[in-house]
């Protein structure tokens, strides 16, 4: 499986941007997606992840959407209302295990490479 994620870029304080990840290979329907992020000195963290149902972080609830295109093998990542702290480089992974945790990181198999979010102030 291999994923790729783009739409990363530099904005201001309030503005929207929408990410996408494109997977290729050989994927289930049973295979999760999500969206992770890593600013610099800090680990990585859970963003959003969907399978049937959602799931986000208090941090961005209310504020980002994740959407998956089954057909075209896409998911997206919807932010609006972007703050400073949301500055940090995205990352789409892949979970083959749906029964696993949406929100650990150990828990994704596949990684894109991952996408720059800057947010100025």
């Amino acid at each position: 499986v291999q994923l790729q994620a783009s739409g990363g870029g530099l904005v201001q304080t309030g503005d929207s941007l929408t990410l996408s990840c494109a997977a290729s290979g050989r994927l289930l329907s049973t295979d999760r997606m999500g969206w992770f992020r890593q600013a610099p000195g800090s680990v990585r963290e859970f963003v959003a992840a969907m399978l049937h149902i959602t799931y986000y972080a208090d941090s961005v609830k209310g504020r980002f959407t994740i959407s998956r295109d089954n057909a075209k093998h896409t998911v997206s990542l919807q932010m609006s209302g972007l703050k400073p702290e949301d500055t940090a480089k995205y990352y789409c992974a892949l979970a083959r295990d749906p029964q696993s945790s949406a929100h650990n990181v150990y828990d994704y198999d596949f990684w894109g490479q991952g996408t720059q979010v800057t947010v100025s102030s």
